[in-house]
């Protein structure tokens, strides 16, 4: 093999492992709230202002059920610090279903739409949104989506044909083999067991990011 073969094939490997990154929130602060200074662990936005997030990048929450985490697209939602009058679309909730408070909870939330991205928790009625829990990005491109989160959105619905006595046969969508949306999907409430360390990617993520990029409006890397 001629070096330039080694020298490309060496360049493609370092662009594919330091392609993307993972960024812990609030750093060793993790994301808490402290119920009884009504403060946050630490200033997010500071703790974001000096960073580069790029799609494909991911957010890691070190937290617990006392907080919760929601990504919104939305910038009326986001100064609300409520989810009360949010789309499906445009906002989502992260949690485990754990309803027991204090317990351990990491969150992992990919970067997946270009532009203004808005964190923060609307527990306690907003009274931590309110304190410091909330912070926004500003996503760019970078080298785009890895493949495990740049799939293609499933087929549109297609309209059943009438039988001959007018009423219509139960509804079909043509699906390929292996696509379509499996049950009990939710986009608003979206567990973070959906993004594991190794693969995977979430429908209404990629709803969103198709939607972002012109495409239908249906719509990670190891960690280190």
């Amino acid at each position: 093999m001629s070096p330039a073969v080694h020298f490309t094939l060496f360049a493609l490997f370092i662009t594919g492992a330091t392609a993307y990154t993972n960024y812990t929130v609030g750093g060793t602060a993790g994301w808490l709230f402290d119920q009884n200074t009504n403060k946050s662990s630490t200033d997010y936005a500071t703790w974001a202002a000096n960073k580069t997030f790029d799609l494909g990048d991911y957010l890691i929450f070190n937290t617990n059920t006392n907080q919760t985490v929601v990504l919104t697209y939305n910038e009326t939602t986001f100064r609300s610090c409520s989810i009360d009058n949010s789309s499906d679309t445009d906002t989502f909730f992260y949690g485990n279903g754990n309803q027991q408070f204090g317990q351990p909870l990491t969150v992992e939330v990919p970067l997946t739409i270009v532009g203004p991205n808005y964190f923060f928790s609307d527990a306690d009625d907003a009274v931590q949104c309110e304190n410091g829990m909330a912070f926004e990005i500003n996503v760019s491109h970078g080298v785009g989506l890895p493949p495990s989160l740049n799939q293609p959105p499933p087929p549109p619905y297609v309209e059943p044909p009438s039988n001959a006595d007018g009423s219509l046969t139960p509804p079909v969508a043509n699906l390929p083999s292996g696509a379509g949306l499996g049950s009990g999907v939710n986009v608003r409430m979206t567990p973070w067991s959906s993004f594991n360390a190794s693969s995977g990617y979430n429908y209404a993520h990629l709803m969103q990011a198709w939607s972002n990029f012109g495409g239908n409006p249906m719509y990670r890397h190891q960690l280190s």
